[in-house]
């Protein structure tokens, strides 16, 4: 993927290497807010030994020591724009998680939002040459997908088998071992732009750090704030950041889609600022305490004062009724709400069996955002928090962490590695299953 990592499976050697060590930081990179946890694993050994799909509810042996958060510099729409003050926001970060856990810290996982994933939906399907599933049979049908020409600049960055047909019986999740004549596999391919990953990469080279995973942040959320019926079921996670507002749908504990919109909550608090004149800090200390999207009769009468620093006394002790500043807010809430349900319609995801939906990330937090979210989604919708992981500081348990906690479950289950098998390669095989062997054996 970049000059030091050439494939993702260069990154598993890194990260198995972090496991023997015990310590590896979690780094969620921003728009708003650069977050790291630093996590001891305990049970590294039964990791590597257990030959079995792990479950996405449990949490293997890893408990948090460190957390930290600082504001994020140079970050917009979730990619990086200025490269030092990036830097210099991702060393705070660690060294305050550090100093929390009295631990040096060398390899991190980190996420990202932005960048313009695409999902792709490649299958593919084999005659067993055997009567009994192997490795090297479920090595053959996924390099049989043909993968589909995504384009110039562009990396895959996650590649995943989501399910598993072994003649008339569907929805396997692992066959290995199981009898059939003929073996099929659908596989969910996302990418994202090269330049992104790349910048993300170096930057955290320049931190003197290693880099042992990467992975989008849409991914990262939905493993943290879905519950496992929706997981199972079918389910759609926004994550509604400050920069971008990431999209990921989830059936039978995959996920099968993911998307980013480039809005979020730095653009209603920029509105705000416009609209009521005042400086974004203010802008966004308004929103906090007072923002909502449902006008009621008594927010007329509610006012906000207005504290500037302009040093025209008039215009530092304005005042502003609560109906007005939800007047500014609704209008770009329902924009990012519209945009998400193309999004979701594009997707199909009015065909799964269960079309919940819920909300996470910082953004989510404002008042009365699930009702209106119902009304333009169509669908139930809740909101969700981090799941699944325990002593968590009170700090980090909110809604803006659901990347960062979805990123410490990734870590302790990788779903890619139950599949990292080498890849047969026929001496007389055509030019798309010899691109196919060859994506494969680059970018897992």
């Amino acid at each position: 993927m970049t000059d030091l990592y050439q494939s993702q499976r260069a990154m598993r050697q890194m990260r198995r290497q972090a496991m023997q060590r015990g310590v590896v930081a979690i780094l969620d990179v921003g728009s708003s807010k650069i977050a790291c946890l630093v996590l001891r694993f305990d049970g590294t050994g039964r990791l590597s030994e257990d030959n079995s799909i792990g479950s996405l509810a449990g949490q293997s042996g890893f408990r948090v020591i460190g957390a930290a958060t600082t504001r994020s510099r140079g970050v917009q729409f979730g990619e990086i724009t200025a490269m030092q003050e990036t830097e210099r926001a991702i060393r705070t970060a660690v060294q305050a998680a550090q100093k929390m856990a009295e631990v040096r810290v060398d390899h991190v996982i980190a996420c990202f939002s932005g960048a313009n994933p695409r999902s792709y939906g490649l299958d593919a399907q084999v005659d067993l040459e055997g009567q009994v599933v192997t490795e090297n049979e479920i090595a053959r049908v996924l390099a049989a997908c043909e993968v589909p020409e995504y384009g110039a600049g562009r990396e895959v960055l996650h590649a995943q088998p989501v399910n598993f047909a072994l003649d008339n019986r569907s929805g396997l999740n692992d066959p290995r071992g199981q009898m059939g004549q003929t073996l099929a596999a659908d596989m969910h391919m996302l990418t994202v732009d090269a330049l992104t990953v790349q910048n993300l990469v170096r930057c955290i080279q320049r931190c003197d750090l290693e880099l042992a995973g990467i992975a989008s942040s849409a991914y990262a959320s939905g493993f943290a704030a879905l519950v496992e019926d929706e997981q199972e079921l079918g389910a759609a996670c926004i994550d509604m950041g400050g920069g971008s507002t990431s999209i990921s749908v989830f059936m039978k504990k995959h996920m099968i889609y993911a998307d980013a919109v480039r809005m979020g909550g730095d653009h209603i608090t920029s509105d705000i600022s416009m609209g009521l004149g005042v400086p974004t800090a203010n802008a966004e200390r308004i929103k906090t305490f007072h923002g909502g999207v449902h006008a009621t009769g008594a927010d007329d009468r509610e006012m906000i004062d207005i504290h500037a620093d302009t040093g025209d006394w008039e215009h530092d002790r304005r005042a502003v009724s609560r109906a007005e500043l939800i007047g500014i807010m609704r209008p770009r809430v329902e924009e990012i709400l519209e945009e998400v349900r193309a999004r979701l319609d594009a997707a199909g995801f009015d065909s799964l069996p269960s079309q919940q939906i819920v909300l996470t990330g910082g953004s989510s937090q404002i008042m009365g955002l699930d009702g209106l979210a119902s009304r333009i989604l169509g669908q139930q919708v809740r909101l969700g928090r981090p799941l699944r992981v325990h002593g968590l500081p009170q700090s980090a348990t909110g809604p803006g962490f659901a990347s960062a906690v979805g990123l410490s479950l990734f870590a302790a289950h990788p779903q890619d590695e139950w599949w990292d098998f080498e890849m047969p390669v026929d001496r007389n095989a055509s030019g798309t299953l010899k691109r196919a062997v060859k994506w494969f054996r680059d970018n897992w």
